[in-house]
């Protein structure tokens, strides 16, 4: 799901100079996008040295008869009109269908084994542990090789862990260091997928429909959150876990069988990076350089590491605030999921990837979550899932295209493996923290600590990128007006 035109490797499409506003102050004052108005600002196009150690070319090009039609208007699934695009969509949404009967799976495994969220977030910090200790690899080796051939290799081995997970489940001989071990197992495999399964969907549809293909990826996953939870819960209720890992092993066929009918020509590959000293170094001093990068990236490591603990909370609640049972765990999440892809189908309508609108949707996340965790009945808490999920996923997307947009794309998977990076990988973190808090304080603590935080970080970043912009905030309580906006310093306050 990554992309980003950049540099003199790639040409920008005719719509990026309406979608991305290029600062001009100098390597040091580079500021980000206007808040106010502009989308995220893609600094300077040479990249930050990307040359050094590698050698950017244009991608190569399908003939315009392999492409759909330029629309004046976006249109919400546009993206699915490149063949090639198509056949990855359907076996992701096979794939994820899979992997969230997994997660739900897996996680009430651990619970039922130990009867311990502390059990739960460590689960799930040993399966983003390897993305905090080795992501930057991740990004370097799908920068240096082609991208289908190395999914295919990923895919297929997310595809065997699931499967040894359900012969040692079904068996009836799994315990909870199995499942510690191969969840760590799975985030080794991650760290390569990762970088790669989003960089490889620039590559399907070319740097114009970036944007739409970026948002129709998360509404798939997000709509297999729809029915993976739901039938997982049957499945635990009915005949136990087991089946929900097996399932999940065989579903990774799906993608595998598309990526073998792809068309190598229709795809816009770009020239691999060669292999170099530093590599990794450069694309931090890049990320570095460039505050339309950095900062999101710091927002996005903020809300990962704290706010998106949602195994965590979710089994807690059922658990010991509910007194409920799987088939309510899944409910929550499916109730989440229906707001996720809500969020996901009106960004694929967006044109715009704008800083304003991301803060603003970690603001309300972190605000929601508040008001979730106080929440005094199931009916209120379960109420304001879906529009936790709405804001949730608004702010995953438009942090993910602003940062993709305005990547070099020779950097390409060096940047997006940092922001997953952060975004994930800071689960070792906070997923221990999180969890210990959870069984200290309760589960309403530890939700509105997430949350709190999620918030605190939101405000923060905003008045960072305001100053680096030369905005400051403005009240106004006149009717008709926004009350709160970013003008420019010298503007004059208006009285109220």
């Amino acid at each position: 799901m990554s992309t980003g035109h950049g540099a003199d490797s790639a040409p920008a499409p005719s719509t990026a100079d309406d979608d991305i506003r290029t600062t001009d102050k100098g390597a040091a004052g580079r500021g980000p996008a206007d808040l106010s108005q502009g989308p995220a600002g893609q600094g300077d196009r040479r990249g930050g040295g990307a040359a050094e150690s590698a050698e950017p070319s244009q991608p190569s090009k399908p003939s315009q008869s392999s492409q759909p039609a330029k629309s004046s208007k976006p249109s919400m699934f546009s993206s699915l009109k490149i063949r090639n695009y198509r056949l990855f969509a359907m076996g992701q949404a096979v794939s994820n269908t899979g992997t969230w009967m997994q997660r739900i799976a897996q996680d009430w495994l651990v619970h039922s084994l130990t009867g311990s969220s502390t059990a739960v977030g460590i689960t799930t910090a040993l399966q983003f542990l390897p993305m905090l200790l080795f992501g930057l690899y991740g990004g370097v080796i799908a920068d240096r090789c082609s991208k289908r051939k190395l999914l295919f290799v990923t895919q297929s081995t997310m595809g065997v862990i699931g499967l040894v997970l359900a012969a040692l489940t079904l068996s009836g001989n799994v315990q909870v260091m199995h499942v510690y071990a191969l969840a760590f197992a799975l985030g080794l495999a991650t760290v390569v997928d990762n970088p790669t399964r989003q960089t490889f969907v620039s590559e399907m549809v070319g740097p114009a429909q970036i944007r739409n293909a970026v948002s129709l990826n998360s509404a798939n996953f997000q709509s297999a959150r729809l029915v993976g939870p739901a039938v997982a819960g049957v499945l635990i209720s009915a005949v136990g876990g087991g089946w929900a890992f097996l399932i999940n092993g065989l579903s990774f066929g799906a993608p595998l069988i598309g990526l073998l009918l792809m068309r190598p020509g229709e795809l816009y590959t770009s020239k691999p990076v060669r292999r170099g000293k530093g590599q990794l170094r450069e694309g931090l001093r890049y990320v570095g350089g460039h505050p339309e990068l950095l900062w999101p990236i710091v927002l996005v490591g903020f809300i990962g590491t704290f706010g998106f603990n949602f195994p965590i909370w979710l089994t807690a609640f059922t658990s010991d605030v509910f007194h409920a049972g799987a088939g309510t765990y899944g409910t929550l999440n499916f109730l989440m999921a229906v707001g996720s892809v809500a969020g996901a189908l009106l960004a694929a309508r967006r044109g715009q990837s704008r800083m304003r609108l991301m803060v603003g949707a970690a603001l309300v996340f972190g605000v929601l979550e508040i008001a979730a965790s106080l929440s005094p009945s199931y009916w209120l808490f379960a109420a304001l899932m879906a529009p936790i999920g709405l804001a949730g996923l608004t702010f995953n997307v438009t942090a993910n295209s602003s940062v993709q947009l305005a990547s070099d794309p020779a950097m390409r998977g060096r940047v997006m493996s940092l922001f997953m990076m952060v975004f994930v990988g800071g689960t070792p973190i906070g997923g221990p923290i999180m969890g210990w808090i959870t069984d200290v304080w309760g589960a309403r603590t530890g939700f509105v600590a997430g949350g709190l935080i999620s918030a605190v970080a939101a405000v923060a970043v905003a008045l960072v990128l305001a100053r680096l912009a030369g905005l400051r905030p403005a009240v106004s309580l006149r009717r008709g007006e926004p009350h709160l906006r970013f003008v420019p310093r010298t503007e004059v306050r208006e009285p109220a």
